[in-house]
């Protein structure tokens, strides 16, 4: 995502490193989609599998929360702002889209991320934005329109895009907490327990909202079909609470931290291609050639929008980081 804050990337250590965390947490997410779907179509609730995937990898990461029972005294705002968008609402709106349109157009709906952010930038924050910013945005949008075939009036349910458009907008939320601290040394809140504790967080009010009392239990007793083969129910949540969820998670902070926000967002653009490439072989989803496409267009559009944004001065386009260390210090005053 084009966010940053006052170090630009090549100031952080371990940048190597980052680049293969980002890489794995593009892997581990990517898988997130083909082992839900199946949990869906068998009777389980989307909210349902969505607090499963929350709760059981909150519990998973309860030992660092106890480790690190400061920070929520420290960084409250943080927490519950990684809870409810990272965790819960990215989470909530992602597994929503799924039940409704393929898993491939869910997330390269939600790879519209960077023109969302440039958009609120440029319109409501009133700042300029960088013209490979703004192509980047504009392949974006074409791309999208072959990918969800508007000259066929929509060929997907509209609610499931809406939904789709819901993750777009909480991921954003996601890549600009997860910097917060970065530039801060020592006193940054670590990582891992901001992780638990948005898990936590996310956790929490996903049990309000989707109230897990009532959810058929029996099916995770049985097995899903992945593409005419049964596979054990509880292996496919087993592979979403450690892999899809805490594995991502961890991995996806951290190159945050090493990276940049916009480095890590271009490296996590390859978790569409991976999730579309899976749901081709997993669940025999097959998109059409226009919608492939688009699909290219949708991430070659998202990696110009994220790459055009060097961490420089604020006096530069915003796309340059003023705004976006603007919204980094709101955070770490927070």
């Amino acid at each position: 995502m084009p966010v940053h804050t006052s170090v630009s990337s090549h100031d952080r250590p371990g940048k190597g490193g980052g680049l293969g965390l980002a890489l794995g947490s593009a892997l581990a997410f990517g898988g997130s989609g083909v082992a839900a779907k199946p949990l869906i179509e068998a009777g389980l609730d989307p909210l349902h599998v969505v607090w499963l995937r929350v709760a059981g990898a909150a519990l998973v990461m309860l030992p660092l929360a106890v480790r690190h029972r400061a920070l929520p005294r420290r960084r409250p705002a943080l927490l519950a702002g990684f809870g409810l968008l990272a965790v819960a609402g990215v989470q909530a709106c992602y597994f929503a889209a799924l039940s409704r349109i393929p898993v491939g157009v869910a997330l390269l709906v939600e790879y519209l991320a960077p023109a969302l952010v440039l958009g609120w930038v440029r319109f409501v924050q009133r700042r300029p934005v960088s013209r490979a910013a703004a192509l980047g945005v504009v392949l974006a949008a074409g791309g999208l329109a072959c990918v969800v075939e508007v000259w066929s009036g929509l060929g997907f349910d509209a609610l499931g895009l809406v939904f789709a458009l819901g993750a777009a907008c909480c991921q954003v939320g996601y890549f600009v907490l997860s910097d917060q601290g970065s530039d801060a040394g020592e006193a940054a809140p670590d990582p891992l327990g901001v992780i638990a504790y948005g898990l936590l967080a996310g956790a929490a009010v996903l049990t309000v909202v989707a109230r897990p009392w009532g959810m058929d239990w029996s099916v995770l007793g049985g097995s899903a079909r992945l593409n005419g083969t049964a596979v054990p129910a509880v292996a496919l949540l087993a592979w979403i609470v450690l892999v899809a969820t805490v594995i991502a998670y961890v991995t996806g902070v951290l190159s945050v931290r090493r990276l940049s926000p916009q480095v890590a967002g271009v490296v996590a653009c390859l978790e569409a291609v991976i999730a579309t490439v899976l749901a081709w072989v997993l669940l025999g989803e097959h998109l059409s050639a226009p919608q492939v496409a688009g699909g290219a267009v949708v991430l070659v559009g998202a990696f110009i929008a994220q790459s055009a944004t060097p961490a420089r001065g604020p006096s530069e386009p915003v796309t340059s980081g003023g705004a976006e260390r603007e919204l980094s210090a709101r955070g770490t005053a927070a």
